[in-house]
C-alpha cells in the first residue's frame, strides 16, 4: 500500500484529536430530500462540528440500512437520483467546507461505472475516499490500485464477528480509519451503544489500527462521549437522517451541534 498518500479523513481525525476531541463523523444519503438539500445539509453538518462526512449512494437492495435510511434512499431514487450525481454533491460540499467527505457505497455501483472511472471522478470532486460495507480486502485488488492511483482513502468495516486473522488483514488494507460496527444488524438509533463496540475497537487497535471510528446505534451526545473514551471517532447516521426528514437542514445543524457537545475529551 502506498504510504506516501496523504489521507484526508486521517488528517481530519488527527485535527480533532489535537484539539482534544473525539472526531464526529456524520452520514447523510445522497439526493435526500433532493440534491441541493443534501449538499446544504452536509455543509450544515460541517459548520456545526462534523469532522468527516459520509455521503451514502442510494441502493435498491441495501443489506445494512435500517428503516429510516431505507425510506430516505427510496425517496431519493424515486426522485430520479443517479449515481453520477454523487460527484456533484461531493464537489458542492467540498467547495464550501473543510470536512473530509467520503462516499459510502455498496460495491456494485462502483463496478458498473468502472472502478478507475469512479475513483478518478471522486478525486476530481475533492472526495476523500470510499467506505465499502460489502467489499472485503480479498476481493479489492482493483480498488487498491485505483485508490493508490488517485490518492483515496479505503475504509473497510470490522465487526464483533471479525476473526483475528481477518482483523489484521482489514486493518492493513484500510487507509484513513477503520469502521467498527458496534452490533450485528442494521443501522438505527438505539438507547445505548453495545459493549461489543469496545471489544471491536480494542481488537482493531491491537491489530495496528491508528484510527477507529464506531458506527451503528450512535444517536446522542452521551454515546459520542462514551465512544470517545476508547475510539478516535463516532459515526452518526440514522439520527441525522431523521432530523433532516423532520426538520430540514436546520434540524441537521442543531443535532450536529448537540452531538459535538459530546466530543470533548476530559
Amino acid at each position: 500500500m502506498n504510504s506516501a498518500i496523504q489521507s484526508k479523513s486521517a488528517a481530519a481525525i488527527d485535527r480533532a484529536a489535537a484539539a482534544g476531541r473525539t472526531a464526529l463523523v456524520g452520514y447523510l444519503p445522497a439526493g435526500y430530500p433532493d440534491v441541493q438539500a443534501s449538499i446544504d445539509a452536509a455543509v450544515a453538518l460541517a459548520e456545526n462540528g462534523a469532522d468527516v462526512i459520509e455521503i451514502g449512494i442510494p441502493y435498491s437492495d441495501p443489506v445494512m440500512d435500517g428503516q429510516v435510511i431505507q425510506a430516505a434512499t427510496v425517496q431519493s431514487l424515486a426522485n430520479g437520483f443517479r449515481v453520477a450525481q454523487v460527484f456533484d454533491i461531493v464537489a458542492g460540499i467540498t467547495s464550501r467546507c473543510d470536512a473530509a467527505v467520503l462516499v459510502m457505497t455498496y460495491w456494485n455501483p462502483v463496478m458498473r461505472m468502472g472502478v478507475d472511472e469512479f475513483s478518478r471522478r471522486l478525486a476530481e470532486a475533492g472526495g476523500a475516499g470510499l467506505i465499502t460495507p460489502d467489499l472485503i480486502p480479498d476481493e479489492a485488488a482493483e480498488w487498491f490500485e485505483a485508490s493508490d492511483k488517485y490518492g483515496l482513502d479505503r475504509v473497510f468495516l470490522v465487526a464483533p464477528s471479525t476473526s483475528p486473522e481477518r482483523m489484521a488483514m482489514t486493518v492493513k488494507a484500510s487507509r484513513g480509519f477503520v469502521y467498527a460496527v458496534s452490533i450485528m444488524g442494521v443501522t438505527g438509533a438505539r438507547e445505548s451503544v453495545n459493549d461489543a463496540a469496545h471489544r471491536v475497537v480494542e481488537a482493531a487497535h491491537a491489530a495496528g489500527a491508528e484510527r477507529v471510528c464506531v458506527g451503528l446505534g450512535v444517536s446522542r451526545a452521551e454515546h459520542v462521549r462514551e465512544i470517545g473514551s476508547y475510539a478516535e471517532g463516532a459515526i452518526v447516521g440514522t439520527a441525522l437522517v431523521a432530523a433532516l426528514g423532520q426538520d430540514g437542514v436546520d434540524g441537521v445543524g442543531k443535532l450536529a451541534a448537540e452531538l459535538r457537545s459530546g466530543t470533548a475529551k476530559n
